[in-house]
């Protein structure tokens, strides 16, 4: 588990998951979603299957990511967000990038 609390407004916490194979990922997959369902979260967003190399559900506080091992450890989610990260001072406004349309050497807004 990793606490996003400050770190981005996508979501408060994200957990992240190995499966051996795409069957076990896409296992995985469901299982996460039905507990889901079982807790209240009617339609958890995902995204990867059927594919099941990366999958991804997001219930809105948590998301979840489901890889298979060579997946995951080509992204290496736990090292992006882990360590420290700009802070997210403005509800949807990503750190460090210009708003469309914002000219090199201008302040955005």
């Amino acid at each position: 588990m990793i606490d996003l609390a400050g770190k981005t407004s996508l979501a408060d916490t994200m957990a992240i998951a190995t499966g051996r194979s795409n069957t076990h990922v896409g296992a995985i997959a469901e299982r996460v979603i039905k507990a889901c369902k079982e807790t209240g979260v009617a339609a958890p967003r995902v995204e990867g299957m059927p594919h099941n190399d990366w999958v991804l559900v997001d219930t809105g506080d948590l998301i979840v990511h489901i890889f298979r091992p060579e997946v995951r450890q080509f992204y290496n989610l736990e090292k992006m967000w882990s360590g420290d990260r700009p802070t997210d001072k403005s509800v949807g406004k990503a750190v460090g990038v210009k708003p469309v349309g914002a000219k090199a050497g201008r302040k955005a807004d």
